[in-house]
């Protein structure tokens, strides 16, 4: 084994460095995801996507849920702060991969912070995650998931849901997304009546422009500059929220890839832009959720 694998081993095994950061290292040694894995697999507990919050974390309720859609079941994973009390709740809309472990992390993140978070499974109607991919690369066939199922499925039936729940408090509701899921909760917006904050991770603005006037929510992006499909609209919106007279804060950060938060895929996560995106994140929320 090479000496710089043992060294980082063994910082591991010290408590020196987080799990995540074994894994980034242990990619940029090798070269590859794949031969991090093959040399590292053995001396880990876990598979190499390392969890931000543990899934057994002894504070949090965090466990797969079901709730009714307009076209059947839909799946999710649910994580809430245990004890007593009411807390604001939002709802995280993934990419085109699912309700993978990484999204799952997601919503402990959110729980951590004193909300409830649900990931309702886009793929739902699909059968599932599990079943449409199970390699959790992602589907080919997204774009037949349609807006308004979107906003049925996974955002009405979604908060209905949740403020079904004892613990929610009903008058402060979040909405988020990455990515696919992002441009599905920024359309999604344009119809949710009753949504207090709404944060988008690189996704597409709502086509045509003109629905941002019906958004009722401030809007907080995060965007890459290596990002051109995405980025290179946002003037654009910008200049629609303005005309509607909309609270449209964003950041298009230098250096980023799409897809530049999740730490789960090493060829595009981006430790400093996804730190100060997951910063201004918690501080927009608290500020249109808990106050």
């Amino acid at each position: 084994m090479p000496e710089e694998i043992k060294k980082l081993v063994q910082k591991y095994q010290e408590g020196k460095i987080s799990r995540r950061e074994f894994i980034l290292k242990a990619v940029a040694i090798t070269g590859s995801l794949a031969a991090a894995n093959a040399i590292l697999g053995p001396l880990l507990s876990s598979p190499l996507h390392a969890a931000q919050v543990d899934p057994n974390d002894p504070v949090l309720n965090s466990a797969n849920v079901q709730y009714p859609g307009k076209a059947g079941p839909v799946f999710g994973y649910l994580s809430r702060p245990k004890g007593l009390g009411k807390h604001p709740a939002i709802i995280v809309i993934s990419d085109s991969a699912g309700l993978v472990d990484h999204f799952r992390d997601v919503a402990r993140r959110y729980a951590k912070e004193g909300y409830l978070a649900l990931v309702p499974d886009v793929l739902s109607r699909h059968g599932g995650t599990a079943k449409a991919n199970p390699k959790g690369t992602g589907l080919g066939n997204i774009g037949e998931l349609a807006p308004l199922d979107a906003v049925s499925d996974y955002v009405d039936a979604g908060f209905t849901y949740l403020k079904s729940l004892p613990e929610v408090r009903g008058d402060r509701l979040g909405l988020t997304g990455f990515c696919w899921g992002g441009g599905m909760a920024f359309g999604s917006a344009t119809r949710v009546r009753g949504l207090r904050a709404l944060v988008i991770y690189y996704g597409e603005s709502p086509e045509p422009l003109d629905l941002v006037k019906d958004i009722e929510a401030p809007v907080l992006a995060h965007y890459a500059e290596k990002d051109p499909r995405i980025t290179n609209g946002v003037p654009a919106t910008e200049q629609a929220m303005k005309k509607y007279n909309k609270s449209y804060t964003y950041k298009i950060f230098p250096g980023a890839q799409h897809a530049f938060f999740h730490d789960g895929r090493p060829d595009r996560y981006h430790p400093e832009a996804a730190k100060e995106a997951w910063t201004r994140t918690l501080e927009f929320f608290k500020t249109h959720l808990k106050a």
